[in-house]
């Protein structure tokens, strides 16, 4: 079964005289190579050429017109064999070095260099994850179901805990997919959607961070008035005003994504859609894309970085006035978790994007690894350090599990 598919061309001048000047060997040898294609050249539409000598197919000349402006050209009627379609376009626009300017998929290629460890690396990874996802389903389960736990500071255990398993679930099922059953297609749609929920969770889990910081500076500097500065109503307000920003900020990411033209190349050679490892592939200027990422490395993050790193120091200058030691002994057992989960949220986060851009001499592997570590290392230990740190919470889980 065969079908006629007309090609039109729109090329610019300079595009059209250098395509033209291997027009005719360019004919020849795809019919040479491929009896089911034949290709007949027609004249120029009449468009709106200045100073164009018309000329046909059969005066065989190889002077092309002289365009000062953009032409459309109906240059081929191609007959193809329904059965091999994919195979005869491809060969048309390799011998004529065109690409498509929109695919609908791309290939997320796992972790390039280690595909045959993709079924080692991905046992760490599963294990990684269902832990992670069991503990802070277990946070939640907990929290809600105690009222006595119905305070500030577990319901920013709460709002962190959903982060995590956002972050984590964002990625780790598509990875396992590559890594299991080689299954890398991901659509344009779906790819700008990952990119645009990960990173807002990813500034809301920073946001979260910050807040927390807040509430650790208000119970140890303020700790008369911390039941009226900061209400369950608060918390969840703050919550609240953390997506909006995150929306704000992470919003632009996608829509400059889905502006760059992407030719032939529509692998990413990554476990997902990392912005700048979608960039990169484009054939188009991502000046503004590399631009925007810093800004929000440098602004959004380091902004709320600076916040944490000012309360903990006005904390310890607290510390400093109490002259009890079992004062400082609580205060100082109450920052510990919170600072253990920043150092592990931020050191990584923070490192790997700029990696991304600065750090030319690193095996690709390296930087994938660490930006999927990024979103299953503190997933999983957020929980034990919290855990393990606050006695209330580590005595509820501890009844919970015994039920069972």
């Amino acid at each position: 079964m065969e079908a006629d598919s007309l090609v039109r061309l729109c090329l610019e001048p300079s595009e059209l005289i250098r395509i033209g000047e291997g027009k005719d060997d360019a004919v020849e040898d795809m019919s040479r190579q491929n009896s089911t294609t034949r290709g007949t050249y027609w004249p120029p539409l009449p468009a709106v050429p200045i100073g164009l000598e018309q000329r046909t197919a059969a005066t065989g000349s190889r002077d092309w017109p002289n365009l000062q402006t953009r032409q459309c050209f109906t240059l081929f009627t191609v007959t193809l064999n329904i059965s091999e379609p994919d195979q005869h376009i491809e060969n048309f626009m390799a011998v004529f070095n065109l690409t498509p300017s929109g695919p609908s998929t791309f290939l997320l290629m796992g972790i390039p260099g280690l595909e045959a460890a993709h079924i080692w690396i991905s046992i760490p990874f599963a294990m990684f994850y269902i832990i992670g996802l069991l503990e802070n389903v277990t946070v939640l389960f907990v929290v809600s179901k105690e009222q006595t736990l119905h305070k500030p500071m577990y319901l920013l255990l709460c709002m962190l805990a959903l982060t995590d398993i956002s972050m984590s679930t964002s990625i780790v099922p598509k990875a396992l997919c590559i890594f299991w059953f080689d299954l890398k297609d991901i659509t344009v749609a779906g790819c700008l959607t990952q990119t645009f929920f990960l990173h807002v969770v990813a500034v809301m889990n920073s946001t979260v961070l910050v807040t927390m910081a807040f509430d650790r500076y208000v119970a140890i500097c303020n700790p008369l008035r911390y039941a009226t500065i900061l209400t369950n109503a608060r918390i969840a307000k703050l919550g609240f005003v953390g997506l909006i920003k995150a929306v704000l900020f992470i919003l632009p990411l996608p829509l400059l994504l889905s502006r760059l033209p992407f030719c032939a190349n529509r692998v990413i050679p990554h476990t997902h859609c990392e912005p700048v490892a979608v960039a990169k592939i484009s054939c188009g200027d991502i000046t503004v894309n590399r631009m925007y990422g810093l800004v929000i490395v440098f602004v959004v993050v380091g902004f709320d970085l600076m916040l944490i790193v000012l309360s903990y120091s006005l904390i310890i200058r607290a510390l400093l006035r109490i002259n009890s030691k079992k004062a400082h002994q609580k205060a100082l057992n109450t920052c510990t978790a919170h600072i253990c989960v920043m150092l592990m949220s931020y050191t990584p986060g923070l490192f790997s994007p700029l990696m991304h851009r600065f750090g030319q001499g690193i095996a690709p592997h390296v930087h994938i690894i660490l930006a999927d570590l990024y979103f299953l290392i503190p997933p999983m230990l957020n929980p034990i350090i919290y855990g393990v740190k606050t006695k209330e919470l580590r005595d509820k889980v501890g009844k919970y599990t015994c039920r069972m």
